[in-house]
């Protein structure tokens, strides 16, 4: 038997019949779905890379639609967090101080594991035959093993308590 208070607590302070919730939620499942699914779709036929001429200009279009997406994603995010109820307990300086430190650490961890990798190597040119002549092992992938899904997800947090 599944206890359910935690659940029914939550739902309490979120409101998931907002629109502006669903199209949050919708854009944060289907952006890692796409890039995924379309990055494995190029791997095994090579279809963007002979429809743009060649791989590197291939990755370069796909990470510029994953990064649009991801701007629609983090508006949309944005938004969900206007419209959802807020804690009373986080409506002070000390939340909002530590949603900005929680904030910079995952921006910090995101722009030196992009700029460690570059726009191939951050963009799934290695789906495309782009592959980088060694394994990344510098900051920030000497802390953690997975950066910008910890940066992200740290930006992510940050910015909603703030």
């Amino acid at each position: 038997q599944v206890d359910v208070t935690a659940m029914a607590r939550l739902f309490g302070y979120v409101d998931v019949t907002d629109s502006a919730f669903i199209a949050a939620a919708l854009s944060i499942a289907f952006n890692p779905l796409f890039w995924n699914m379309v990055a494995r779709w190029e791997h095994k036929t090579r279809a963007l890379s002979r429809v743009f001429g060649s791989p590197h200009t291939a990755c370069y279009c796909l990470g510029a639609v994953i990064l649009l997406l991801n701007c629609v994603r983090s508006h949309c995010f944005t938004e969900a967090m206007k419209s959802q109820p807020k804690l009373e307990g986080l409506d002070c300086h000390g939340a909002y101080y530590l949603g900005l430190a929680i904030l910079a650490v995952g921006t910090l961890f995101v722009t030196t594991s992009f700029l460690a990798l570059g726009f191939t190597g951050t963009f799934l040119g290695d789906y495309f035959g782009i592959l980088m002549e060694a394994k990344v092992t510098s900051f920030p992938f000497s802390v953690l093993d997975n950066p910008m899904y910890w940066g992200s997800t740290a930006i992510y947090l940050g910015w909603s308590l703030m």
